[in-house]
C-alpha cells in the first residue's frame, strides 16, 4: 500500500481490517487513515469492498479482524449507536428522508427537542436554520418546506446538514452526486468542501472521478478487497487512479491476493 504521511493525526485509523461472509473474503487486511479537515475519496470498482468497509465503520456489519482506532484509541463498533456516539455519521445514497415531513422535522426525526413534554418547534427551527446557515446553504427558501418539494441537490443538503446537526466529526457520503445535474452536483461538492473547512473529516464514496479530483484531498483505492493506495490527490493522476481501480497498475511491492475468494455481487 502507498501511504503518504502528514502532520495531521488521523481521527480514524483502520489497521488490517478483514471481513468475510462464509467462505467469501471481502476485506483482506485493509488499512485506512481519515484525517480531520480533509476529504478522503474512497474509490473502487463494483465488488471492491467499499460498502463493506463503510458498513464496518458505521457499526452495521462489524469487522471480523483488525483494529479500529479513533483518536488513537481502540474502539469496538458493534452497532450504529457506537459509531454515532463517536461522531461518525453516514449519509447513504437513499438519504433516508421522509417526503411528507418538512426540513426541520427531518433533521430532528427521532431526537426531537422537547420542553415540558412537548416539542419545542421554535428551538428546532432555529437550530435547523443555524446549521444550514453555518454551511452557507442559500438554496433552501424555508426550513418549513416539505422535503417532497426539494430538488435532488437540496435533499442531499438536508441529509448532510442533519449529520452536522448531530455534531458529526466524520461524515461518510455514499455517492452524493449520483443522478444529480451539473448545477446540483456543484452545489453538493461545494458543501463537501465547506464541511472539511470546518474541520470535519469527510469520506466521499464515488464512481465519478471528476468529482473526486474536484474536491478530494486524498484518494484511497480499493481493489478486490485490498487497499491498493492512499495518496494525496495532488500527487496522482486520473490515469493512475483508473489503473489502480482496474488492476492494470499496482504500486511497487504490492501483491494482489487470491481473487477467487472475492465477492462480486451485492457489494460496491
Amino acid at each position: 500500500m502507498t501511504d503518504t504521511t502528514t502532520t495531521i493525526e488521523p481521527i480514524i485509523k483502520l489497521v488490517g481490517v478483514k471481513k468475510s461472509f462464509g467462505p467469501v473474503s471481502v476485506l483482506k487486511g485493509v488499512d485506512l487513515s481519515v484525517r480531520p479537515g480533509r476529504v478522503t475519496a474512497l474509490v473502487g470498482d463494483n465488488g471492491a469492498g467499499k460498502s463493506t468497509l463503510i458498513k464496518g465503520l458505521a457499526g452495521v456489519q462489524p469487522y471480523d479482524e483488525g483494529e479500529v482506532l479513533i483518536d488513537g484509541v481502540h474502539r469496538d463498533l458493534h452497532a450504529p449507536r457506537d459509531a454515532s456516539g463517536l461522531g461518525i455519521e453516514v449519509v447513504y445514497q437513499d438519504l433516508a428522508l421522509c417526503d411528507n415531513l418538512d426540513i426541520v422535522q427531518n433533521m430532528f426525526l427521532g431526537r426531537e427537542e422537547t420542553t415540558l413534554g412537548t416539542f419545542d418547534e421554535g428551538r428546532m427551527e432555529k437550530d435547523a436554520s443555524d446549521t444550514l446557515r453555518s454551511l452557507s446553504v442559500r438554496t433552501v427558501k424555508s426550513v418549513r418546506q416539505k422535503v417532497s418539494s426539494l430538488s435532488g441537490g437540496q435533499r442531499q443538503t438536508v441529509a448532510i446538514a442533519r449529520a452536522v446537526l448531530k455534531k458529526a466529526r466524520v461524515v461518510i457520503l455514499d455517492e452524493p452526486t449520483a443522478a444529480l445535474g451539473v448545477a446540483q452536483t456543484e452545489q453538493v461538492l461545494n458543501l463537501v468542501r465547506r464541511l472539511s473547512d470546518q474541520g470535519v473529516a469527510v469520506v466521499l464514496i464515488s464512481h465519478n472521478l471528476a468529482d473526486v479530483f474536484a474536491v478530494a484531498d486524498d484518494i484511497a483505492v480499493l481493489y478486490l478487497g485490498q487497499m491498493v493506495a492512499q495518496i494525496p490527490t495532488a500527487e496522482t493522476t486520473r490515469d493512475d487512479v483508473v489503473g489502480y481501480i482496474t488492476g492494470t497498475k499496482t504500486p511497487t511491492g504490492f501483491v494482489v491476493q487470491d481473487t477467487a475468494t472475492i465477492r462480486t455481487e451485492g457489494d460496491s
